[in-house]
């Protein structure tokens, strides 16, 4: 093999206006260097954030010395590669000036050989403020691009936002979930690389064909050399190996080898089958010769993924089919897991995409407000069968459209289609988050009111940008390099039309939907109900962390509504009191802050129910729910169902109970009657029993009836209509509660209960709730029993984990055994491991209130 790596480290880094050189982490940024020095507090504690805005404004400078020995300079190539700069970047080797980077998402790759000697170099890289940088390209537009959730006011800056100008993550500018730490920093590897010889620059499996019969396969390699060459390409999965000759042109060449591959296994989302993968291994030999000269691997699964957007009666199909089988998308929309993204561990990474599969998610949807994510979440994302939608890096903005921005979108989009496109995970890319909506072109009053601020002829310019990057640049992007997956241009967007029938601007029989009517238009839940589309994109409500959680960024003394730590940890504008309001609409009054934290996880994970049961009630009409949000970036109030720590909230456990494979669902719609729905995502028919139980709150048994279901393969059926009167016979609907448990085999796979008054109306009773060790479980088992129904029953363990149910109702005498799973330690390639919790602490609803 002729080609080396050397990652360079051991860095130091300073402001450009001092002297004090201090030790710095590569990957890092500058507030985590400057953190770890203790030059400035926890920018997550307190109003800190605040205090921190001076560092975007100023220049930084990181520096590292590398030896590099005769072995290496014998090499023909010696290149710098930075697998990420954010974002202004000047690079000098040995004092030469060798880069200069302006895309934060871009890889960054220059030949050095000239400037290096034997013994000690030194790489420089100085960043240079993307504030001060971006500032002279808002003057010379002439008038501010719309930037919603650019928190510029924070930054000093007035109503100046500059992030759209800047290819970096929008994020870091801020967001209604998120705070302002515009960063800068080396935040992927940096390393040298030599060759002499051929080098495979990319190896791509492209997926021609693909069945249960035969995978038609073409291995893509890309290959440069400085000289002629003639030899072998060989390939391999490891069993079966397809070979050609080839002969190589000095500059870049693309050799293509076919394969065929029988009866192969499949890449399947969780649900459908396991995500098999496949190790391929392509290396050049010399004729004659047995060693490789030139060598790479990639690892993918075969799959056939697909956006099948047929017209209906109702307008018009949004679904994903994998290998032939229409797949309900269940899943999440996923953000950076930290404002400082080098602070996010494989570890933490796993936690993330173990959570999604342990709460019966099949899909991510990667955001364009963030990043395009590091290897490790789509290799996860790869392993655990979960499919990500992904979003190229565009969100809630209009961007401007000048060359030099044109011509630096389209190489982002390359590289990063490049880099992922052998992961099976990815099934659609998406050219933005909501930007067709929010501006609405051929709608004159439609949209987030953007338009009325510029004039005709700014608006046709500002649209015009918009069109040549995500109407022209990206799909023929994806369409050159994406392997066949889909794009479309927005989200949400109803079809790309060229008029008023484009934009999704109300929920209708096609395209994707963002329904926010529940949250921002302060509707009530049943709207979730009511306001059903083809593909559920994004919907969601906010809820505070645990106290635990609250405690890391404000002392006890803040703990209040409107406190200063509370408004300043709480980026929606009036979030903290449209959960206070929506609280006064369908819970009782909390007795303290603590308790409200509680009684607001209730509530999110309340809202989000309903919502997946109406969303998956109404299938194959919708196909796909993805709420807004599986996490967040910094603890904060926000509608993340894990909070920044990991821990799951109500929400998340509530997502798991509704996305099993077999669910059920009551209704009841204001005319009535009450409907009891099985959903059923099982490949096969399903036969059993609905058994239904009514009980009063302090332990009576009140009435029963058993069903005999019986659903078709990935089907819904009705088991069961009823009225109240059937069911209450005059009794009151404040003591009653409704039991049903669906039975497949003898085993209980769903069971919900339905209440008759809201939850604010009941009258819970004081419950007394014992919980016993199984016998044999190692003390990770335990089965609670309560004397009286005890509603939204919290279990908190000592130890960092997880419980295989949690905040659910006991119905008073029907006992519920729980499993506790432990977080895995750093490095464990277990997420979850069975053990003790240590002291647990077992609440309900009637404690808080």
């Amino acid at each position: 093999m002729n080609k080396h790596r050397y990652p360079i480290q051991h860095w130091s880094f300073k402001a450009s206006d001092e002297t004090d050189w201090k030790s710095a982490s590569v990957p890092g940024t500058v507030h985590t260097d400057l953190y770890r020095n203790g030059l400035i507090p926890d920018p997550f504690y307190g109003t800190n954030e605040h205090d921190l805005q001076w560092i975007d404004r100023k220049d930084w400078e990181y520096e590292a010395s590398f030896e590099v020995d005769e072995a290496w300079l014998a090499l023909r190539h010696l290149e710098l590669v930075f697998d990420g700069l954010d974002t202004y970047a000047d690079v000098t080797v040995n004092g030469t000036h060798v880069l200069s980077a302006d895309n934060m998402f871009r890889i960054w790759r220059i030949d050095v050989k000239p400037l290096l000697h034997k013994g000690v170099n030194k790489v420089a890289v100085r960043f240079r403020s993307p504030i001060a940088e971006d500032l002279p390209k808002l003057e010379k537009l002439g008038y501010g691009l719309p930037a919603t959730n650019d928190q510029s006011e924070l930054g000093g800056l007035g109503d100046q936002r500059v992030s759209v100008f800047a290819r970096k993550a929008p994020y870091h500018y801020g967001w209604d979930w998120g705070p302002r730490f515009v960063t800068s920093g080396i935040w992927r590897e940096v390393r040298l690389e030599g060759w002499s010889g051929p080098v495979i620059r990319d190896l791509f499996i492209r997926q021609d064909r693909v069945n249960v019969s035969a995978a038609e396969l073409t291995a893509v390699v890309e290959i440069e050399t400085a000289e002629r060459w003639e030899g072998q390409m060989q390939l391999t999965d490891g069993e079966l190996t397809w070979e050609r000759s080839v002969g190589l042109e000095p500059g870049v060449n693309v050799v293509e080898v076919p394969a065929v591959i029988a009866e192969p296994k499949l890449w399947w989302c969780r649900g459908l089958g396991e995500p098999a993968m496949y190790n391929f291994h392509a290396k050049l030999v010399a004729d004659g010769g047995q060693e490789a000269v030139a060598e790479a691997s990639v690892r993918t699964g075969l799959r056939d993924i697909r956006l099948v957007r047929e017209k209906d009666e109702a307008g018009a199909s949004f679904r994903f089919e994998l290998n032939g089988v229409p797949v309900f998308a269940k899943g999440a929309n996923h953000i950076p897991n930290d404002s400082f993204l080098t602070e996010v561990t494989q570890g933490r990474y796993r936690h993330e995409i173990a959570t999604a599969a342990e709460s019966g998610m099949n899909m991510l949807r990667v955001w364009g407000g963030g990043i395009y994510e590091q290897d490790i979440f789509y290799e996860l994302c790869d392993e655990y069968g979960i499919m990500v939608w992904q979003d190229f890096m565009f969100a809630c903005s209009m961007y401007p459209g000048d060359p030099k921005f044109l011509d630096s979108v389209t190489r982002e989009a390359e590289d990063n289609l490049k880099r992922l496109r052998n992961h099976p995970c990815i099934a659609l890319w998406c050219g933005n988050n909501e930007i067709d909506s929010a501006w609405a072109h051929y709608v004159e009053d439609g949209g987030w009111g953007w338009k009325k601020d510029y004039t005709a002829k700014q608006r046709e310019q500002i649209w015009a940008d918009y069109e040549a990057i995500f109407h022209r640049i990206l799909p023929q992007a994806v369409e050159r390099l994406g392997g066949g997956v889909a794009y479309v241009p927005s989200s949400p967007i109803r079809k790309l039309t060229g008029d008023a029938d484009q934009h999704a601007l109300q929920v209708t029989g096609e395209g994707d939907v963002h329904y926010w009517g529940v949250w921002h238009a302060v509707e009530p839940f049943d709207h979730y109900n009511l306001r059903v589309g083809r593909f559920m994109s994004e919907y969601g409500f906010q809820s505070f962390p645990e106290l635990k959680s609250v405690l890391t960024y404000a002392p006890e003394t803040e703990l209040a509504l409107e406190s200063k730590i509370m408004l300043a940890h709480q980026k929606n504008g009036r979030g903290n009191q449209l959960i206070k309001e929506y609280m006064d609409l369908y819970l009782p009054e909390p007795k303290d802050f603590p308790s409200f934290l509680y009684m607001s996880q209730v509530l999110q994970a309340e809202a989000i129910r309903t919502a997946i049961e109406a969303h998956r009630r109404n299938k194959p009409y919708c196909m796909g729910t993805l709420y807004w949000q599986m996490n967040d970036c910094w603890p904060v109030a926000s509608w993340a169902g894990m909070d920044y720590y990991g821990r799951w909230k109500a929400l998340q456990y509530a997502v798991r109970r509704s996305f099993r494979e077999i669910m059920l669902a009551i209704y009841e719609p204001e005319d009535g009657p009450i409907s009891i729905s099985v959903v059923s995502d099982l490949q096969k028919p399903v036969t059993g029993r609905l058994r239904l139980s009514l009980h009063d709150f302090q332990g009576g048994l009140l009435k029963e009836q058993t069903l005999e279901v019986h659903a078709s393969a990935d089907a819904v059926v009705e088991a069961g209509v009823f009225t109240r009167a059937e069911w209450l016979e005059g009794r009151d609907t404040h003591q009653v509660v409704l039991y049903a448990v669906l039975e497949i085999e003898g085993q209980a796979v769903d069971s919900k209960p339905f209440y008759f008054a809201s939850a604010r109306e009941l009258s819970l009773p004081q419950a007394n709730i014992t919980f016993q060790e199984v016998a044999g479980s190692g003390g990770s088992q335990y089965t609670l029993i309560s004397d009286v129904l005890a509603r939204q029953v919290w279990i908190s363990a000592e130890e960092e984990g997880i419980f295989s149910d949690n905040y659910f109702d006991l119905i008073p005498g029907v006992p519920v055994t729980v499993e506790f799973r432990r977080r895995g330690g750093t490095g464990s390639a277990e997420p979850f491991v069975a053990g003790h919790p240590g002291k647990l602490t077992v609440r309900s609803m009637a404690d808080f209130i």
